[in-house]
This record gives C-alpha cells, structure tokens and sequence, in this order.
C-alpha cells in the first residue's frame, strides 16, 4: 500500500526515500536549466543540504544523475560543478534536439487522438495568455513562461509512442533549455514572433501536415539557437 506524506519521519526523507530523491533531481536539475546555479559553479554539499533539506547522500545520487545527463561534472578530489557551456556544444545540442523532435512530432501525429489534440489547444492557450502581454508584463511572468513554453511543446509530442524516443527528447530539450536563458532578457530573443511560430506549429499539428509540422519546429529551434549563439 502507498504510503502517505503523513507516514514519514523527516530523517526518512532526508535519507533513503525515493520520492525525496526524485524531487531533489528535479529540482537541481531545473536550477541548473533556469541558471540558478550558472555554469561552471561549484555545488557544495554544505549549501546544497540546506537549500534542498536533504542528506547527502540523496544529493551525491541526484548530482550523480545529473553528471550522466550532462548537466553536471565530477573532478578527482574537487566534487561536483555545473557543466561550462559553449558556442560548439549548443550547435550539436540543436542538431540532436531537432532530428528527435522532429521523429518524435512525426510519430505523435500519426498517432494522436481527440484528447491529445484538445490538450494541445488549451495548452497553447495558457501560453499564449503570456506570450501577448507587452515585454515588461512578459518578463514579470518569466518563470510562467517558461513551464507553459516546456508544457506546450512537450503537448506537441505527447501521443508518440517510442518511450525513450520521448525520454532523450525530453533529456536534449532540457539541455537547450539552458541555452536559451542566455536570451532571456533580449526582446529579440523572445519577442512576438515566436508568439506567432507558436502558433503555426499549432495550426500544422492539428491539420495532421507532419511536413509542415517538422519544417516549422526545425526553424523554430534553429533560430532560437542562432540568437544564443550570438549572445554567448
């Protein structure tokens, strides 16, 4: 039987609970993708157990983790920091990202349903709710953004049957998510156009022209891409 929050100790959370484990990669992880913890940044364990309430243990196997995603790097004898980025490995990021997006697109539009297409829309609407306030409100709402950003492309792809087709998508757009903070403060990096490819994608899915679909999604990235690389 599954057990309730009410059911454990603090010192069981600390220590050998899944859920806690889970929770911790989940949240180091999306520190790291939003630049909580900026590149190259040591993570201690003195200031992480306390940011996180966990043992250390716990944090050695979410960082762990995380190493093997690429997110963080281990040095002999001086611990865990955040992986550096750079000019060549966003350019390779983008050219994985796109060839699985693109399949993973492909395979959700041939197989998805009613429920799948209207999750789509109502999706699309939360993001657009943001996406048209002017620049200022925009970015007061950032962190919104950028889950309703994750949410809808993620509603895009979500009736693709290959599971780890889904998973390493999901793994490379996390890491291209990083990059994308670079422009997270320059309008021309998030501006209105990206509000109206948002929606051409959109309209291409629903039609069911997975040509069109991949054609639009593969400019999409690509150009995001090219304005980080600019801003590195």
């Amino acid at each position: 039987m599954k057990k309730t929050a009410g059911t454990r100790s603090p010192k069981q959370a600390k220590t050998g609970d899944p859920s806690s484990g889970q929770d911790v990669l989940s949240r180091l992880r999306n520190d790291i993708v939003s630049s909580v913890f900026e590149p190259e940044t040591r993570l201690k364990f003195a200031d992480l157990t306390k940011r996180y309430d966990v043992g250390i243990g716990t944090l050695r196997e979410g960082l762990s983790q995380l190493v093997s995603e690429g997110f963080v790097t281990l040095e002999a004898g001086k611990g865990f920091k955040v992986a550096p980025v750079s000019a060549e490995e966003l350019i390779e990021i983008t050219e994985h990202f796109i060839s699985l997006e693109k399949r993973a697109l492909r395979d959700a539009i041939e197989n998805g349903d009613d429920d799948w297409e209207a999750n789509i829309v109502a999706v699309h609407h939360r993001l657009s709710l943001i996406e048209s306030l002017p620049w200022e409100e925009r970015m007061t709402r950032h962190s919104e953004w950028v889950q309703r950003h994750r949410d809808f492309h993620e509603a895009l792809v979500a009736a693709c049957s290959g599971r780890w087709l889904f998973r390493l998508r999901s793994i490379m757009f996390d890491q291209l998510d990083r990059y994308r903070f670079v422009t997270k403060r320059a309008p021309e990096g998030l501006g209105g156009r990206k509000f109206e490819e948002h929606s051409e994608i959109m309209a291409a899915t629903l039609a069911r022209d997975a040509d069109l679909a991949s054609k639009l999604i593969e400019k999409h990235i690509s150009d995001t891409s090219e304005r980080a690389i600019r801003l590195l």
